[in-house]
């Protein structure tokens, strides 16, 4: 998976190409995942959480704040925290790129929306996953907190995992972000 993963990377293959939908006849539902890569792998959030993606830009330090949290940018006079997801699973982070940018995440606390920005390698596509498409997480063989994981899809002959955004981005794991908040 590593292979064809760091050259898709590169822009040497095409990305993934999901069945998106179902056999004819059947009915399924389906949802949009916007797949990325994070140290290699495939990973993917559903598209209805995410606000928008924009280029890696200079993130400004937060003093004493976890290891995962790079800072926080101006994103049109808002101040976004960005977590380094990578470091968030446990991963080691990577070189930036031009490939690397932030996906702007929505999460909700307290009924009130906030966005976090999140650190990938690179974006892939969005998919269709159908029902058929998606598999529950086994409860081995993962180096990712169980928790952060919603479900897998396989595409093609690759693993996708789908991330839970709420887990991952937990603000009472991520230490008082809302103090950040403008």
């Amino acid at each position: 998976m590593t292979e064809v993963t760091q050259s898709q990377a590169t822009g040497d293959t095409p990305p993934l190409v999901g069945n998106g939908g179902s056999l004819e006849g059947e009915s399924t539902q389906t949802d949009k995942f916007l797949t990325f890569l994070l140290s290699g792998e495939v990973y993917g959030f559903e598209v209805m959480c995410i606000k928008e993606l924009i280029e890696y830009t200079t993130v400004t330090r937060v003093p004493l704040a976890p290891s995962f949290i790079r800072g926080v940018i101006n994103l049109r006079g808002s101040v976004v925290p960005i977590i380094d997801l990578a470091a968030r699973l446990g991963k080691d982070s990577h070189e930036k790129t031009r490939r690397t940018c932030i996906l702007v995440l929505e999460v909700h606390v307290e009924g009130e929306p906030v966005d976090i920005g999140v650190v990938v390698d690179a974006v892939n596509q969005v998919l269709d996953l159908s029902d058929n498409d998606i598999e529950a997480t086994p409860p081995f063989g993962s180096d990712i907190r169980p928790e952060f994981i919603q479900a897998m899809a396989c595409v093609g002959k690759q693993f996708v995992y789908l991330l839970n955004v709420d887990r991952v981005l937990a603000l009472e794991e991520l230490a008082d972000i809302d103090v950040w908040q403008a």
